[in-house]
């Protein structure tokens, strides 16, 4: 799917067979959240969600910039992940442009919720309507900090 029209030269795929899974790589492991990520478990992840690919057209060979991950049942709820825009890149819009992508994505519509985590871009997502659980003290999580560093020891 390439609805969302292109902005200075930065076009958005939900085909994942756009992916430069190498891009992708290099830019999730420059994150806070997913630094060690082992590259299967990345493709994995990938493979069971829908998937956007910012891509830089100004360039003679396409360039991916951005990507972002929606896992969902498709029916009622949805989880936003991994929005991650290459830092040279920052500061265009392509935020923007890509959570344009996600809410206007045909299989992520009539949805009951659509949950994110975000430590430093509230601004960005609150624009789309996100905000803080209604009922944070329903919110209940299980987290393992360590599995990549695990992960990455065994292979």
């Amino acid at each position: 799917m390439d609805a969302t029209p292109a902005v200075s030269g930065f076009t958005i795929s939900s085909d994942p067979a756009q992916l430069d899974l190498d891009a992708v790589h290099a830019l999730l492991s420059s994150t806070y959240w997913a630094a060690m990520i082992p590259r299967v478990t990345m493709e994995r992840s990938i493979a069971n969600s829908i998937v956007f690919g910012v891509y830089d057209r100004s360039h003679a060979q396409r360039r991916q910039v951005g990507f972002a991950r929606v896992i969902t049942d498709r029916a009622t709820y949805a989880y936003l992940c991994d929005v991650i825009i290459d830092e040279s890149c920052r500061g265009k819009g392509l935020g923007k442009l890509i959570m344009l992508a996600v809410k206007s994505h045909p299989e992520l519509q009539g949805l009951r919720r659509f949950q994110l985590m975000t430590r430093d871009a509230h601004g960005l997502y609150a624009q789309f309507g996100f905000t803080a659980p209604a009922r944070h003290n329903a919110l209940m999580e299980w987290t393992d900090n360590e599995v990549y560093r695990r992960t990455a020891k065994v292979e």
